[in-house]
């Protein structure tokens, strides 16, 4: 097989949020006025769906391919789409890689198998074999997600270099350990490798200081709500420019403190919230068992909102 011409992934990259009807099927007219307002945004250097913050967990498998191609269509060659594979067997995420290539993704997030949830950090071989069959069903791209050092589904620095080094098709990673010291300690790792490996910040609560650290990148459900910030703050880094950085982190920081908040669960409801207190979809539904925010929550995210000055106009 021949790799995709998408060889390197950086910039900012927002995972879009998904709006659904009040009787919880997919709102494609929201989704579709979403997604516009994303690829409005300049400076954005693609887009991530069938991800946490789209609830691909609560998908079913005709809900993912429709979710996808309305991302192609929106996108229309625009930015490049990176497609989640939300699997827990490895024939079934080989199978998910396989159906988005032929859909038109340009590159694949990889999550992690609740299977290893035991201890999979521990047995490193499990994961590459799992990234291994993934690679030989498909020509894309891929994006290892890390998830946060306090969970069963972690893994290793080791492990994490180890899968760079063995798997010629992963080619960047979504970093979400959520421990600034792990976060500089895969940094430094990977950059010392002789192939380049892009590290995608999704740290979202401590963005300002993972960039400071180094990147490649945002990757984040978080970006569907602060794209523009999120650009601005990326490009501030680049330039060194530490003042308008802070300025501009100010502005995010009350924002990811309300949305990340306990409980977490509840993170993407207040997101899509936000999308609604904004202006840029009608309505905030989720799906069972997620449960409407209360007027408290409601009330919090307005006064976030006013801190960051994104409010609707």
């Amino acid at each position: 097989m021949t790799r995709s011409a998408l060889q390197s992934i950086s910039g900012v990259i927002p995972a879009h949020l998904q709006p659904f009807t009040a009787d919880g099927r997919l709102d494609e007219a929201n989704l579709r006025k979403h997604l516009r307002g994303l690829l409005d945004v300049p400076g954005i250097s693609g887009i991530t769906t069938n991800a946490h913050a789209s609830e691909t967990a609560t998908l079913t498998l005709d809900e993912r391919a429709r979710q996808l191609d309305i991302v192609l269509e929106e996108t229309n060659g625009r930015v490049p789409v990176i497609a989640g594979i939300y699997e827990d067997g490895t024939a079934k995420a080989a199978a998910a890689a396989a159906q988005a290539q032929n859909a038109g993704a340009d590159a694949l997030l990889v999550f992690p198998s609740a299977v290893l949830d035991g201890g999979g950090y521990q047995r490193p071989e499990m994961t590459l074999q799992h990234y291994s069959e993934i690679a030989s069903a498909s020509d894309l791209p891929l994006i290892a997600f890390i998830y946060p050092n306090t969970s069963a589904l972690r893994m290793t620095v080791d492990g994490i270099v180890r899968l760079c080094t063995e798997i010629d098709a992963v080619v960047a990673i979504k970093e979400w350990s959520n421990d600034i010291v792990i976060y500089e300690r895969t940094w430094r790792a990977l950059k010392s490798l002789d192939r380049d490996i892009s590290v995608l910040s999704s740290f979202s609560r401590s963005l300002f200081s993972s960039l400071c650290v180094g990147a490649d990148g945002i990757l984040s459900g978080h970006g569907s709500i602060v794209a523009s910030l999120h650009v601005r703050l990326w490009e501030a880094i680049n330039k060194l420019d530490l003042v308008e950085a802070r300025e501009v982190w100010n502005r995010i920081w009350p924002l990811a403190e309300e949305c990340y908040k306990e409980p977490f669960l509840d993170g993407h409801n207040r997101m899509k919230t936000i999308l609604e207190l904004t202006g840029s979809i009608e309505e905030a539904h989720v799906r069972s068992p997620l449960q409407p925010l209360s007027g408290e929550e409601r009330a919090a995210l307005r006064a976030a909102l006013k801190d960051s000055g994104l409010v609707h106009a």
